[in-house]
């Protein structure tokens, strides 16, 4: 991952905001400990850190257009870079070097905002116009990468983090009654557009945003709709195992060491499989990692989510795939020493040990290999879930991960936040509101359609946001 970050003043000389842009580089230095770079005018600044893992010198950032006029800060993967360099080496456009940076840059001097329905990625990006005085925004389709903004008298703060985006003195970290009732209620979650701190707002997935001096403006490039699924099964399990198999290539390129997560899970598993064969290919080894914890073997209790110990499958699949694989035991006090790091790394409160032992997990794994691929965020797409099989659960009129709203409130001193049910229930409502369906839908299917939206928006976006935890050891922030 990287981290981009930066402000347009269009009342103030930007070029005399050096000392936030420091600020901003040092808070985001653990998403991109490699390579830092800044850019400046009278209207913008833009800083980027980097984590290098394609095309290292071809790739710096801020990146700039050959006619000097257009700069991008980019974090993030484009999976279709190579198709989308074949149509621009056609529109007459030369390149310099073979990173995915360069290539969104040129789709954007040929598109403009119509590029981001091309793109097949993971990605959060900022382009600064400088003669039209332009910031455009974007965010991928799914929202895996992060962006926050903040709207000031002069014009706009983003950065990657909610802590960067407070490095501006114009954004103080002020949590108003909405932001207390999403921390206290349903958090780890957030509501999509909101980051809980006062006049700070999230970027939405698959959605762009315009500034310029005369307004600022959101648009939606992409968003999930409802279609009949004709296929018969045969076509739909040839159809998934191409596409499953063309996800996992594409995001086998990487100029620096690449691994696996492997919990012995079917996402995990099937992932590494497809990367231990594209390896063999090569005559190489595939690496693959797992976490466990000391004297788990002894206190493992089952539960709806994982009714087995790891240990097992994790064997079978290193023994099938023949991987060099490395296990990370953490000790428990650690596990606890790195809660307050894991919540500094995420900016805000999250899963509690289930973020500080990936914190420890991925510093581990980071001494060895910059990027990893696991599974996470499989359940969701593929209903492994117990709520998507489970009627009684389902059905339930609820969040089905939080169903706790009473027992919540009741650790609370009365007063602490007022109409809590009802701000929960309307978050609730107005997701399964948005979800499309099909006349043709039947009960469970409209409620799984519903249950898919709900998924999407908050908890696969918590999932997401753990993210950021990887590679925030390497930094010493710890």
């Amino acid at each position: 991952m990287c981290g981009i970050g930066g402000f347009v003043d269009y009342d103030r000389d930007a070029r005399e905001g050096d000392a936030v842009a420091s600020r901003m580089l040092r808070t985001l230095a653990p998403r991109g400990p490699d390579a830092g770079g800044q850019w400046n005018d009278l209207d913008a600044c833009l800083v980027h850190r980097r984590l290098i893992v394609i095309d290292p010198d071809g790739g710096k950032q801020p990146m700039v257009s050959p006619d000097g006029n257009t700069v991008l800060i980019y974090n993030g993967e484009l999976y279709n870079t190579e198709e989308i360099r074949g149509d621009l080496l056609a529109c007459g456009h030369k390149f310099l070097g073979h990173s995915d940076t360069e290539v969104v840059l040129h789709a954007f001097l040929e598109w403009d905002v119509e590029a981001f329905q091309r793109f097949n990625g993971i990605y959060a990006f900022a382009v600064w116009q400088a003669q039209k005085r332009r910031l455009v925004l974007c965010r991928d389709r799914l929202g895996v990468k992060p962006l926050f903004v903040s709207h000031t008298d002069g014009g706009l703060v983003f950065g990657s983090t909610i802590g960067a985006v407070l490095c501006h003195p114009a954004v103080e970290p002020v949590i108003d009654a909405d932001g207390l009732r999403s921390l206290l209620l349903l958090g780890p979650a957030r509501p999509p557009a909101e980051a809980v701190f006062k006049h700070i707002a999230s970027v939405l997935p698959g959605h762009f945003a315009e500034l310029t001096p005369e307004r600022y403006a959101d648009h939606a490039y992409w968003t999930l709709e409802a279609h009949e699924h004709e296929d018969d099964l045969a076509h739909t399990i040839e159809r998934t195992y191409e596409l499953i198999c063309d996800a996992a290539t594409r995001q086998l390129v990487s100029d620096v060491p690449l691994a696996t997560f492997l919990s012995g899970g079917l996402d995990s598993s099937i992932l590494s499989m497809l990367a231990a064969k594209d390896y063999a290919k090569r005559g190489e080894t595939l690496h693959t990692w797992s976490v466990d914890y000391r004297d788990n073997d002894k206190y493992f209790q089952k539960s709806r989510f994982q009714p087995n110990s790891d240990s097992e499958y994790i064997q079978m699949m290193v023994d099938f795939l023949h991987t060099e694989h490395h296990n990370v035991v953490i000790e428990p006090e650690a596990l606890c020493a790195a809660l307050l790091p894991a919540t500094d790394a995420r900016d805000l409160p999250g899963m509690a040990d289930v973020d500080s032992s990936l914190l420890l997990f991925c510093g581990q794994v980071k001494k060895d290999f910059t990027v990893c691929l696991s599974g996470e965020c499989a359940d969701e797409l593929f209903g492994g879930y117990p709520w998507y099989h489970r009627e009684e659960i389902l059905f339930e009129d609820t969040f089905p991960w939080s169903r706790s709203v009473d027992l919540r409130l009741g650790l609370l001193a009365p007063g602490i936040v007022s109409d809590g049910a009802e701000f929960v229930r309307q978050h609730y409502l107005d997701t399964c509101r948005a979800a499309q369906k099909l006349p043709s839908d039947s009960k469970k299917d409209a409620r799984m359609r519903e249950m898919f939206k709900l998924n999407l928006d908050w908890f696969m976006a918590t999932l997401l946001e753990r993210s950021v935890a990887r590679g925030y050891l390497e930094e010493g922030c710890a």
